[in-house]
C-alpha cells in the first residue's frame, strides 16, 4: 500500500513553503509542502518534517524559524532546498532578494506570496515524521497579487497546471 498511498497524495495540489532557521553556525532551510492552518486564536500553523532530518533537529533546538510561502517564480528555490546534501541557505539564495524576520532571524524571501515569523509551540511525533506546531508572531511579507508555487503530481506548477519541471 505505500506506493498507492504516495500516488494518491500526489493528486492533491499543495502550496510550497520554505522553512528557514537561523542557528549559531549557519542558516538551515528546507522545502515544505505540508503546511496547514491550525488555529487563529492563537495563530498556529502546522507542518510535517522528517523526524530524522537535520532541519527538524535545528528547529527543535533553536525554537523559532521563518516560513515563506513561495511564489511561482521561486520554483528553482524550491528545487534547491528539496535536494539532499544542500549547502547553507544563504549560499542557495545568492541571487534571490531576502531579509531576516524580526523575531526568529530566519530568512524570508522578498518577492514571496507571504511569510510567517514563528516560534515552536510543540512537536508531535507521527510515524516517520514529526508534526510541528508553530505560533505565528509576525507576518513580515504579504503580497496577495503574486501567483503561488504549487506541487502537483510530482511537479512544480503555478496553478494553471503548467509544469515547470519534474523533480
Amino acid at each position: 500500500m505505500p506506493v498507492e498511498f504516495s500516488a494518491a497524495l500526489r493528486q492533491y495540489a499543495a502550496g510550497v513553503a520554505l522553512l528557514c532557521v537561523r542557528d549559531d553556525i549557519d542558516d538551515v532551510g528546507t522545502t515544505v509542502t505540508s503546511v496547514m492552518s491550525v488555529s487563529t486564536d492563537p495563530p498556529l500553523v502546522g507542518l510535517s518534517l522528517t523526524t530524522r532530518g537535520y532541519p527538524l533537529e535545528v528547529l527543535g533546538t533553536v525554537g523559532s524559524g521563518a516560513l515563506t510561502f513561495l511564489a511561482a517564480e521561486h520554483e528553482m528555490v524550491a528545487s534547491r532546498f528539496a535536494s539532499a546534501g544542500r549547502p547553507g541557505a544563504r549560499h542557495l539564495l545568492e541571487t534571490v532578494p531576502w531579509r531576516r524576520a524580526e523575531h526568529s532571524g530566519g530568512i524570508v524571501l522578498e518577492r514571496a506570496v507571504a511569510a510567517l515569523d514563528c516560534r515552536v509551540d510543540r512537536l508531535v511525533e507521527a510515524g516517520d515524521h514529526t508534526v510541528v506546531l508553530l505560533e505565528v508572531v509576525d507576518v513580515p511579507v504579504l503580497e496577495e497579487t503574486r501567483e503561488p508555487l504549487l506541487r502537483l503530481r510530482g511537479r512544480w506548477t503555478d496553478g494553471t497546471g503548467r509544469a515547470f519541471r519534474r523533480t
